[in-house]
């Protein structure tokens, strides 16, 4: 079976308008994709930089302040955040600036008749690398709004107390001063003072339990 294929009719002046605006579309869509990069690295870098600032505003300062595993799972949110910012911030980079790297003489010379489809390839590396960029920096936010949400409201670290065994029973809770032998404690019930002359026993505890406070 032979197939034979015969010339269309003549392009019109339809045809041709419509031929000059595909080709001035994909021989634009390289500065469009740049400009739109640029906008989004600077978008991006004033949200980061507004939610790191906020950040460092209220809640706690340390780390080391919250309680077990919250501060291992903040860690990890935070390095997750670094990452993701770092890629982000490079490949908005790379969209925006293209690559940092200089064209081959021999490439040059394979595609210096076709630079609108040179430039067209480099349109669609620059969005997906755009794409990615924002898919990432997105990341990074929603990273970083956890780890500060779990520094402002997760458990703080109890700090070592002292247990107290009087002939009334025991007390437990962090030292706030000492005067004239009667030591204060303040406990989760509230501040309470106990006359180490008349206690049997006086150690240092990790923590004080609900059922030693009083």
């Amino acid at each position: 079976m032979t197939l034979r294929v015969n010339p269309g009719p003549d392009a019109g002046p339809t045809d041709r308008l419509s031929a000059r605006q595909d080709y001035q579309l994909v021989k634009n869509s390289l500065p469009r994709v740049r400009e739109a990069a640029l906008a989004w690295r600077n978008g991006v870098g004033a949200l980061l930089a507004g939610l790191i600032g906020f950040g460092l505003i209220k809640g706690r300062t340390d780390v080391g302040e919250l309680a077990s595993p919250y501060d291992a799972v903040v860690g990890f949110l935070l390095l997750g955040a670094l990452l993701a910012g770092t890629t982000s911030a490079l490949l908005l980079l790379r969209a925006a600036h293209g690559r940092p790297a200089a064209v081959a003489i021999r490439e040059h010379r394979t595609h210096r008749n076709s630079a609108v489809g040179t430039d067209h390839t480099e349109a669609l590396r620059a969005a997906g690398a755009l794409f990615r960029g924002v898919v990432l920096s997105l990341a990074c936010t929603a990273l970083l709004v956890a780890a500060v949400g779990i520094t402002w409201y997760g458990p703080a670290k109890k700090n070592p107390g002292i247990e107290v065994t009087t002939p009334s029973g025991a007390h437990c809770g962090e030292a706030v001063r000492m005067t004239a032998g009667r030591l204060t404690l303040k406990t989760d019930s509230g501040e309470i003072t106990v006359d180490l002359r008349s206690a049997d026993g006086i150690r240092a505890v990790s923590s004080c339990t609900p059922k030693a406070s009083s």
